[in-house]
């Protein structure tokens, strides 16, 4: 990440201006999202992890079940791993699952079975990295805190930024921090991410405007998908080979075994005496 610039001076007519107008938008269309509705740490924690490069509406749909299922971080480190990956199946990037499953085991080993509420301590945990460990202090200890994300970024730049391009996050990080509400953190930023939504809708996405911004590639026929593909196929136990998942899903021998080798080194499957199996773990 690029070095942070100086805080701005704003004048305070202006931090009051921008934040009467989050406000406002978010008392008249705040989303209704269950994990806002809790302050249960782990709930929150999931959700943060679910949420990372995955749509709001296919995190909502799984994650009601997947908090049934694994109640707390004891539970969720105690599960087998293919258990978790299968309550997974839908929200894509599986490796996630891989790492939300790690940061558990953490947690109830070091932590008692209770979230960190330090920076350093949430850093330490597996899958969370600057921008996670940050929402979470404001997101379940409602402690003023520093991040961004794609709505923050949107409002940042639309509002502030007008007529730039390639602005870069070292420019708005110091706007954050200039208009944190620090009386309700955890409020005021799910305000930031709504009127970002709204603006996502409403006019061109300033986000392009961003020095950050990359288009991300096709889905449709990419590693990704065939690494999906297999793994689902795999948790089902329909198939235990590479002739079988190459017949089964209409993808070549070369693409399987190179997506095989990659799921292989990412941890998620194994083998033994030549048959692929599910991790069990």
């Amino acid at each position: 990440m690029s070095k942070e610039r100086p805080a701005p001076s704003l004048p305070h007519s202006r931090v009051r201006t921008f934040r009467q107008l989050i406000w406002r938008h978010y008392r008249e269309n705040r989303r209704d999202l269950p994990w806002r509705k809790t302050r249960n740490p782990y709930r929150i924690f999931v959700s943060e992890i679910m949420l990372q490069q995955t749509q709001v509406e296919r995190v909502s749909a799984k994650y009601g079940e997947f908090v049934r299922k694994f109640p707390d971080f004891r539970a969720l480190a105690e599960a087998p791993l293919h258990e978790i990956l299968s309550a997974w199946q839908g929200l894509g990037y599986n490796r996630r699952a891989v790492a939300l499953k790690k940061a558990a085991m953490s947690v109830a080993a070091k932590f008692g079975g209770r979230l960190p509420s330090s920076e350093t301590e949430l850093l330490s945990l597996p899958g969370v990295g600057r921008y996670t460990a940050s929402a979470l202090i404001a997101f379940v200890f409602n402690k003023p805190s520093v991040f961004i994300e794609t709505n923050i970024r949107r409002v940042f730049i639309h509002l502030f930024f007008e007529d730039r391009e390639g602005v870069g996050d070292a420019e708005i990080v110091p706007l954050v921090r200039a208009t944190l509400d620090d009386s309700a953190p955890r409020d005021w930023y799910y305000a930031l991410m709504d009127y970002g939504v709204m603006l996502g809708k409403e006019v061109e996405n300033p986000n392009r405007r961003s020095a950050h911004y990359r288009r991300q590639g096709p889905f449709e026929g990419s590693n990704r998908q065939a690494r999906g593909m297999i793994l689902r196929e795999l948790l089902k136990k329909s198939v235990s080979s590479e002739r079988e998942i190459a017949r089964k899903l209409g993808l070549t021998p070369d693409a399987v075994a190179r997506n095989i080798a990659a799921l292989e080194k990412e941890g998620f499957i194994k083998r033994r005496e030549g048959r692929i199996l599910r991790v069990a773990t």
